[in-house]
């Protein structure tokens, strides 16, 4: 890519998105093509073989999926796998058609068995049975894969697909109803010190552990190997079979969500205590990632956890009204 290559990100307005638009346009990109999703319904069929017959875009970052937490994940499971089945196969096959120079698809590590060998390493898809609560959305994500996989080999096109651990950063959701656990913890503590509340619930024992990126990260790994790599960079030349060619995003760090929270209660300096309600769920104890192909490719991550929570904490104080 050079600073005036066409790039399109699709779902330039999420944690995902919004980082890899910041990003670019930090490394000063300056032809950048975005849509919201009233201005394009990527799954409308119609609308996206417009979009990409009018703009012809050069490159191109699938950041747009829907997504939810556990409950929305088992609740709307059609819905889940209806609509990033959609998004996926129109931007892809448009992309092919339009002769788009190389794409980026960005997927989710649930696309790994549920009682995967920890730490996940690329070669454990579709060696077991998926979690249940998201196996729609995460059967989607896999056949995004399998999708690039399948247009490099007959159409010789260049899409590459990454897998990114979880991620925290600027745009996270702290709805408390459906956010992830970290920007999570963030809300109710701050909302405990400023409420002068004397004790904070947190889910489960505290002892599963968790690898977190921040977002800033993700995202110059993802340009990373825009710049730098091709999908002939992620297999070996002897390989009969091509698969798997996916790549991890992740530090290849973990820490327990109990050393996590008592990491964010110091950082908000809050002066009360933590209960850990073992009486709910702790879900699956361990999940990392191996980022080793991200490594030999030549992309470490930066930014160190505590680091990276001061950051999103200071963005919170500033956005948290709006």
């Amino acid at each position: 890519m050079d600073k005036n290559s066409k790039i399109y990100i699709a779902g330039h307005r999420g944690l995902v998105g919004s980082a890899i638009v910041k990003n670019l346009q930090q490394k000063g990109y300056t032809n950048l093509i975005t849509r919201t999703h009233i201005e394009l319904d990527l799954t409308n069929q119609e609308a996206v073989e417009t979009f990409f017959q009018n703009e012809k875009p050069e490159y191109v970052i699938l950041a747009a999926a829907k997504v939810g937490g556990i409950v929305a994940n088992n609740t709307y499971r059609a819905e889940f796998i209806y609509e990033n089945l959609q998004i996926q196969n129109n931007v892809i096959h448009q992309s092919y058609l339009n002769n788009v120079k190389k794409l980026l698809f960005l997927g989710s590590t649930c696309i790994y068995p549920k009682n995967c060998p920890q730490p996940m390493k690329e070669e454990y898809l579709l060696t077991d049975e998926l979690e249940y609560t998201n196996e729609p959305y995460a059967i989607a994500k896999i056949a995004g894969i399998k999708m690039c996989e399948s247009y490099n080999l007959q159409y010789e096109t260049n899409f590459i697909s990454v897998m990114p651990t979880n991620l925290y950063g600027e745009n996270d959701n702290f709805d408390l109803k459906t956010s992830h656990v970290l920007p999570a913890l963030i809300r109710k503590i701050h909302e405990a010190k400023i409420n002068n509340t004397p004790k904070v619930e947190i889910w489960g024992s505290g002892k599963p552990r968790r690898e977190f990126l921040y977002s800033d990260d993700m995202a110059d790994a993802c340009i990373f190997i825009m710049e730098n790599r091709d999908f002939k960079d992620t297999y070996k030349d002897d390989q009969k079979e091509i698969r798997n060619t996916h790549i991890n995003i992740g530090t290849g760090e973990d820490i327990s969500i109990k050393e996590l929270a008592y990491m964010i209660k110091d950082i908000i300096g809050y002066s009360g205590e933590l209960y850990f309600n073992t009486d709910k769920p702790d879900g699956t104890m361990v999940k990392l990632t191996v980022p080793s192909k991200l490594h030999s490719l030549g992309w470490r991550h930066k930014v160190k956890l505590e680091d990276g929570i001061k950051m999103v904490y200071e963005w919170y104080l500033v956005n948290k009204n709006e």
